[in-house]
């Protein structure tokens, strides 16, 4: 992609650079937002930038400029690199100050940069489903901030892939938490959960929209707590992300899910999800259900 938004300016990518006293560079004190884009449109763009607010609050770091003018910018920029189908990264720096673990007592003009990808669905994993290993949750008590900080996070990825698995699912003590880069759920007669929204796990947009329709189609969702034991022993289990969608697991630690396959609840809010993209973003080329 040829343009990047750096501190308000769209720019070519190529001449968008940061200072080495960036306190992102130096102590990940920033936060950052991932958007999926379908048919050049944002999708709960809303939603993200409500989140990216509230980290920001978290911090301390105050947004230098309105959420209307930053969505104008997005947008812009998805324009210029005509993408349809991928993603919007951006993140917000406190910006660039001496190093010291303090925050800067003189006033520093926080830094943004954004930037595209073209990134295409996942069909084949959405259809077939997806392996999974459990790790330990070594991870700080703030994953409600979507932080700059994801060295934990990394690290489960790295596990996850070594192990030739796409999602490494984390558990504090006997209680599942979320996965590496997404949010899991599991599904018990016919009843789904997913842990609830506070500091130990990040609030998943594609989450929320996932509760959402569970409620608007009669399907039984709870937001709790639950246990290894009540993954090990689920009907169903899926994850969800920006990118990932509603993805069905089928393996968690080398043990089938039941049978193997994707379950039929899953599938159901698969089918829902891809109805609100396209209410949101129009027609979808490529569908999970042809």
């Amino acid at each position: 992609m040829k343009f990047a938004i750096l501190d308000g300016n769209i720019i070519e990518r190529s001449e968008a650079k940061v200072d080495v006293e960036d306190r992102g560079y130096q102590f990940g004190d920033g936060v950052y937002e991932v958007i999926r884009v379908y048919n050049g449109k944002m999708f709960t763009a809303t939603e993200h930038l409500n989140r990216f607010q509230k980290s920001l609050d978290s911090i301390g770091i105050t947004l230098p400029y309105t959420k209307e003018h930053l969505t104008g910018l997005l947008e812009e920029l998805i324009a210029k690199n005509n993408l349809q189908l991928g993603t919007i990264y951006m993140q917000i720096t406190r910006g660039v100050a001496p190093r010291n673990h303090a925050f800067p007592a003189e006033n520093v003009t926080p830094s943004l940069v954004a930037y595209t990808k073209e990134v295409g669905r996942p069909l084949e994993s959405l259809k077939a489903g997806v392996k999974t290993i459990v790790t330990d949750d070594i991870r700080w008590l703030r994953c409600d901030i979507k932080s700059l900080n994801l060295l934990g996070n990394l690290l489960a990825k790295q596990k996850a892939t070594v192990e030739g698995c796409f999602e490494a699912i984390q558990h504090r003590s006997e209680e599942v938490t979320e996965g590496s880069s997404s949010n899991i759920f599991v599904v018990k007669n016919g009843i789904v959960s997913t842990h609830q929204s506070n500091n130990l796990i990040l609030k998943g947009i594609t989450k929320d929209v996932i509760l959402q329709v569970c409620t608007n189609n009669n399907i039984v969702v709870e937001e709790r707590a639950f246990t290894l034991e009540e993954l090990v022993n689920a009907d169903e289990v899926f994850l969800s992300s920006t990118t990932a969608e509603v993805m069905p697991i089928i393996e968690v630690d080398r043990k089938p899910v039941t049978d193997g396959l994707p379950g039929p609840v899953t599938r159901k809010l698969q089918e829902l999800l891809e109805q609100e993209i396209e209410k949101q973003c129009g027609t979808l080329k490529d569908k999970i259900f042809n």
